[in-house]
């Protein structure tokens, strides 16, 4: 009769070490996570819960809170079409300038969202290259909702391609090409079986590019103008009001972007216990 051993786990570093690991973890998301989380709800809640519902109901701030939900309404869709669209173009087909597309589509990740929306003002801006011509019928586009757009759409539209691409490459093309064979035409073999393959890695996508239009400043606030009640985003708002040592109202505006931000940190763990080995894939390439 053999004895059964139960396993044992291999530790290679010592127990101080560990600890010493763990702690330095734990006072790092404390200082840097935690602490200015409790100080905005902290801050936001200080004159009471009245106050905190009075700051965000007032007209500014709803207009702000309306503004971002409908830039986010636009420019996420808008980065879900690219993004399928590039990634399965990169991934299933060899094409001239296939390296230079997937080179820029990282171009956002490198550089600054204020460098970005400066390029908009010098393209659509009154004194920009196309400026005179958008003059000329009354178009705005800068200081405007399609400039807000526009700079939202360019920071954000990597999201969703990158959680794709990856994956879509390493599925390769014999689903889809099995599906042609057996008759099915190109609409039915995308609903059918490449959306079904990658419905997860898009969802993390969408998740993830809606959490940066919703919280995207330096870009946004560029081309905006800062007006009041038509192109203040809920991030500029909250910038106005703390300048006008309005600390309540400020704090409560942040909040209810802490509060989306908690939001989607839920939804993404539970996509990553969904699709945990896709994730870990894609983020390996």
């Amino acid at each position: 009769m053999f004895e059964r051993h139960r396993p044992v786990a291999v530790r290679t570093e010592p127990l101080l070490l560990r600890i010493a690991l763990i702690a330095i973890a734990v006072l790092f998301l404390s200082v840097f996570l935690i602490l200015p989380l409790a100080a905005v709800f902290s801050e936001a809640l200080r004159a009471g819960l009245g106050a905190y519902l009075a700051a965000l109901v007032e007209p500014d701030a709803l207009a702000a809170i309306r503004l971002t939900l409908l830039i986010a309404a636009i420019a996420v869709p808008c980065n879900l079409a690219f993004g399928v669209a590039a990634a399965w173009a990169i991934a299933k087909f060899e094409f001239a300038g296939k390296n230079l597309l997937t080179t820029l589509i990282d171009l956002p990740f490198s550089v600054s969202p204020v460098v970005s929306g400066l390029v908009y003002v010098l393209l659509f801006g009154a004194q920009g290259l196309l400026g005179p011509l958008l003059e000329k019928y009354n178009l705005h586009i800068i200081f405007a909702v399609p400039g807000i757009v526009l700079a939202t759409i360019f920071v954000t539209f990597p999201f969703v391609a990158r959680e794709l691409i990856p994956l879509m490459q390493e599925q390769g093309r014999a689903d889809e090409e099995a599906a042609l064979t057996l008759g099915a035409s190109s609409f039915r073999m995308f609903t059918t079986v490449t959306l079904p393959n990658i419905r997860w890695a898009l969802l993390y996508g969408v998740l993830l590019c809606n959490a940066r239009a919703m919280g995207e400043f330096g870009a946004v606030s560029v081309v905006s103008g800062h007006i009041r009640g038509l192109t203040n985003t809920m991030p500029l708002h909250v910038e106005i009001l703390y300048n006008e040592y309005n600390f309540v109202g400020a704090f409560a505006v942040a909040s209810l972007l802490a509060l989306l931000a908690l939001v989607t940190l839920a939804a993404k763990a539970v996509l990553e216990a969904r699709y945990g080995d896709a994730i870990a894939g894609s983020n390996r390439h």
